[in-house]
């Protein structure tokens, strides 16, 4: 069993200030599409953390044309997800002497093209 190995490009953003769940919606929309299409799915996406992906996008394509000398025309969306990274605590006053307590998440983001196979 001979094993081909396919070049792939990574792109990885930590602690981004969004919750893991809300990159994941838009995530979901782009795993498998090309990069054109994904970018423009990305573009028109009216959600907080698609400007987010957007550059990290970016950033990946950049990284598989000058670091690994991909062609770009023929790279797709190959894997997209984003894990839960640490969450920031904070407290605000609350009722009767009381305090409530506020969690801003994090997460990290990988995104990473593969050229496709013709």
């Amino acid at each position: 069993m001979e094993e081909t190995m396919q070049k792939e490009a990574r792109a990885t953003l930590k602690f981004a200030r969004i919750s893991a769940r809300k990159v994941k919606i838009v995530a979901d929309l782009i795993r498998g599409k090309d990069i054109d299409e994904a970018l423009a799915i990305v573009k028109f996406t009216p959600k907080a953390s698609s400007e987010i992906i957007e550059k990290l996008l970016k950033s990946a394509i950049a990284n598989a044309e000058n670091n690994h000398g991909l062609n770009t025309k023929n790279l797709y969306v190959a894997e997209i997800y984003a894990n839960q990274g640490p969450t920031l605590k904070r407290i605000r006053p609350a009722a009767k002497g009381s305090a409530v307590r506020i969690r801003k998440r994090t997460s990290h983001i990988t995104i990473v093209l593969k050229e496709k196979e013709d």
